[in-house]
């Protein structure tokens, strides 16, 4: 994909295999320099003067807050822009869209819902384009996740992750995420809410061997991370009634956690507490829900700071 404005092409970021497996280990490296520096208070403001474009299609609480404390952090800027803000693809065409904002900023972060929008984006950018989430992916939550995973497990070796639930973007992106970095990974979901085919075939093509069950008890024994998200996403809410009666049994609660006694429970945020996930489980000891959320500050740094060196 060659942009039109310039001979150099940039990176973008629109899915975790976008980064060889060496370029995700670097990233989370300096996610975690990130994160000591700002324990100890330390000035880090390595992409001083830059700015960061964000697009908004889709509301989100984390995604804003981290991109944007993350710049300010770096010493640089970014600046929302929601639906109503820009002509996303109503009126002007999406590629001039693109090519404006590159003579703009440094870097474009996109959260829409068609991927091919991002695909689009990249194409005709002159700048890094990082994709904030798609309904087909969501690479930054991956990141977090994975440096998540490494902080509490030590690393990588041995460990055993279980997503439960709707195969949904996150989970597209977290099944690639633990082929990249050897993570056993077992996927539990209703039939008909599986991982997307060609999605699996891409984790197998980066060496994963992704486990895949309708059984929620047998996924869980004795794994080390277990992770789980909504049921109804954005834009499913007319098919709430059949979702909750097709879920049924993949709650992740204290009777499922039985099974899996050393257990690490994830979640992406925002939690539907009380349908994928039980309030006591998310305030537990053994919830790591919200360093996961941190982490989304840090590895996003990492990730804008890699892109733009």
């Amino acid at each position: 994909m060659t942009p039109e404005t310039t001979d150099t092409q940039p990176r973008h970021f629109l899915d975790v295999d976008d980064l060889s497996e060496t370029e995700l280990l670097a990233v989370l490296d300096r996610a975690d320099e990130y994160k000591r520096a700002v324990e100890a208070g330390e000035d880090h403001a390595d992409l001083s003067g830059q700015t960061l474009g964000m697009l908004f299609q889709k509301a989100s609480t984390r995604t804003r807050v981290s991109f944007e404390t993350g710049m300010t952090q770096l010493g640089g800027h970014a600046i929302f822009l929601g639906e109503d803000d820009i002509q996303l693809g109503r009126g002007e065409p999406l590629k001039d869209t693109s090519r404006a904002l590159s003579r703009y900023v440094d870097a474009v972060m996109a959260r829409v819902f068609k991927h091919e929008n991002v695909e689009v984006l990249a194409e005709y950018s002159s700048v890094p384009i990082v994709n904030g989430l798609t309904d087909d992916a969501h690479p930054c939550q991956t990141l977090a996740d994975l440096l998540t995973i490494r902080e509490h497990e030590g690393g990588f070796d041995d460990v055993s992750a279980v997503w439960i639930g709707d195969g949904n973007n996150v989970a597209q992106s977290f099944a690639l995420g633990c082929a990249l970095t050897d993570v056993d990974l077992t996927v539990a979901t209703p039939e008909g809410y599986g991982i997307d085919d060609d999605v699996i075939e891409r984790a197998r093509d980066l060496g994963g061997d992704p486990t895949i069950t309708a059984d929620p008890v047998e996924a869980v024994t004795d794994a080390d991370i277990i992770y789980t998200d909504v049921w109804i996403s954005m834009g499913q809410e007319d098919e709430r009634d059949v979702r909750m009666n097709d879920f049924d049994g993949f709650q992740v609660g204290s009777d499922l956690l039985e099974h899996a006694p050393d257990a690490s429970v994830m979640h992406c945020l925002p939690a539907h507490r009380g349908e994928e996930i039980t309030d006591d489980v998310i305030e537990s000891d053994r919830s790591i829900v919200f360093d996961q959320a941190e982490n989304r500050l840090h590895a996003q740094k990492a990730l804008l700071s890699w892109l733009l060196e």
